[in-house]
């Protein structure tokens, strides 16, 4: 059998294998400065900082972080929506060597503290309406001083001069600093590029600590190397095949503290040296919409929540917005639909792709090609480099032929170090250089992958195996639903049984036995659910998975046995 049977399916152009270069993460900003100094590197609200401009204010504020007290190694934290202060902070910690611990800001104040002190956050970079919430957590954890920016800093004169009036007090930015605290706009102006201090970083060190969004249980903290993110932005530029460096713009709707915004989004962004047009707010899809349309938008990474939304929205429809700028967008964090997919292609013009990829890959392991085949269900192509095979959950070493289904396994340069502090997880995940996804997937002739479910949400109804996503696909199916979840709940009879939470499609209106009788000719018997809830809408993480284990706890906490 062909050991890598996916590399015949690569778009022409895509290369097997990549040539990486031995430099940090920030080398990309340095050169995108050099090549394209006038290129805008974020846009906000009309607002633009070049990549000169954008190279020129993180080495100042590396000097200043530097000043601070961070030396090489030292987590710093970003506490920010997706806003250009964001890029600076990121990469004004790196060069200052320090390690990046971007957290989500919807985050409450208990997750908040695992993170910072699991992690050992001593310096956190924030936007002023989270400074409270930092400064509520602070006293139990090791935070010494925190660095604030306001998001009118960013604005263009006019508009600055106006939030200031009417939004900057409303919507909590205006605040007191406290003793000790500083404003991340001082400590830039406080010194000139050439202050950032001289720090040996080479492509080993650590680059960033990504926690895991905590789908299944307690967050943890990938450990990436600057090479695994050197790798993966290159891999991901590589099957970009039809983009030209310093000509596209990319929308940056999908948040930046997770890895596949940050990697997918913005460090592919400053390889290519593309122009990024900041949304803070992914949900107000009017401001997606505009931004779209008024900076021609050429890439946009997402998740399929969001591209249903676009295509759903009653001015699309309307035709009030011209999409045609868009040439390629992956979609990533949940499945796909057909539907989704074609729709969204249809009003574009554009490519619409399912990839794949986890926190400890920061961030793509899979794609599908952008010109070649797409089949229904598929995560793609293992990418250039990414190496996968598909193990016996029987015995976790077998190698299983084409077809069969078991746990998908990677091995890549874009692999991560570990978790930090759980040496014992390290050691279940990463085994003789393969990473154990906790995915269970099948891997057809041609090469292409399949994801199963998630080892860890398997229900069993009477000792038989059910898959949540296999139910949710078939439901997906009905004209009448917009989304699903489904996941077991305990069951006095059988231990466990299935249980689907169904939003509706606006103004539609199902029964739970009209959604069973949907799935009987399509599912066998043990896997139809025994419960359906109507939801108005369903709890998910930030870049649109659907909790399950969320949905499972509500249903136990309304159905105490």
């Amino acid at each position: 059998m062909d050991e890598r049977p996916w590399q015949k399916q690569y778009d022409p152009g895509v290369p097997f294998s990549i040539d990486y270069p031995p430099v940090p993460l920030f080398h990309f900003l340095e050169d995108a400065a050099k090549h394209h100094p006038e290129t805008p590197c974020t846009i906000f609200h009309g607002a633009r900082i070049t990549y000169k401009e954008m190279n020129e204010i993180t080495d100042r504020l590396a000097a200043g972080l530097s000043g601070l007290g961070v030396k090489k190694g030292d987590r710093v934290g970003i506490f920010m929506p997706n806003t250009p202060q964001f890029v600076m902070a990121y990469f004004g910690i790196l060069k200052a060597g320090g390690v990046v611990v971007a957290t989500n800001p919807l985050y409450s104040p208990r997750e908040i503290e695992h993170q910072v002190n699991d992690s050992g956050i001593e310096i956190m970079l924030v936007m002023s309406n989270f400074y409270n919430t930092i400064k509520e957590v602070q006293p139990k954890t090791g935070i010494r001083k925190v660095v604030i920016t306001n998001i009118k800093e960013a604005l263009p004169p006019v508009l600055a001069f106006l939030f200031g009036l009417t939004k900057e007090k409303k919507g909590g930015f205006r605040v007191e600093l406290q003793q000790g605290d500083i404003w991340m706009k001082d400590l830039i102006d406080r010194h000139k590029p050439e202050d950032r201090p001289k720090v040996e970083i080479s492509p080993e060190d650590v680059a960033l600590f990504q926690y895991s969004g905590g789908t299944t249980g307690i967050s943890k903290g990938a450990v990436a190397l600057h090479r695994n993110l050197i790798a993966n932005t290159l891999m991901i530029r590589s099957w970009m095949t039809n983009c030209e460096d310093g000509k596209e713009v990319v929308l940056m709707a999908i948040p930046l503290f997770h890895v596949y915004g940050m990697v997918a989004g913005m460090c592919f962004a400053m390889r290519a040296a593309s122009s990024m047009v900041m949304i803070p707010n992914p949900r107000d899809l009017k401001d997606v919409l505009d931004n779209l349309q008024k900076y021609k938008a050429t890439i946009y990474p997402g998740v399929p929540a969001m591209y249903n939304g676009l295509n759903n929205h009653p001015d699309v429809k309307a035709k009030k917005y011209d999409l045609s700028s868009i040439k390629a967008c992956i979609s990533g964090s949940a499945p796909l639909l057909r539907e989704t997919k074609e729709k969204f292609e249809a009003l574009t013009g554009g490519k619409l792709v399912e990839g794949f990829g986890m926190s400890e890959t920061p961030t793509a392991t899979h794609c599908n090609p952008l010109f070649g085949k797409n089949p229904t269900g598929s995560i793609g192509l293992p990418l250039p480099d990414v190496d996968c095979r598909i193990i016996s959950l029987d015995d976790e070493v077998t190698v299983l032929p084409v077809g069969e289904i078991g746990e998908l396994v990677v091995k890549g340069p874009n692999v991560m170090k570990g978790y930090h502090n759980m040496p014992t997880e390290t050691a279940n995940s990463l085994r003789d250089g393969w990473l154990y996804t906790g995915d269970i997937a099948r891997m057809d002739e041609e090469g292409f992958f399949y994801i199963v479910d998630r080892k860890k949400e398997l229900i069993k109804p009477g000792g038989y195996q059910v898959w949540p996503r296999e139910v949710e696909e078939v439901i997906a199916l009905n004209p009448k639903v917009l989304e699903v979840g489904v996941a077991g709940i305990p069951d006095p009879y059988r231990g466990e049984t299935v249980k689907a939470w169904v939003v509706l499609k606006p103004g539609e209106t199902a029964t739970e036995d009209e959604i069973k009788e949907w799935c009987k000719d399509k599912l066998a018997k043990f896997k139809v659910p025994t419960h359906v809830e109507f939801r108005d809408e369903l709890p998910k993480t930030t870049v649109g998975k659907i909790l399950r284990r969320e949905l499972v706890r509500q249903h136990k906490e309304q159905n105490p046995s």
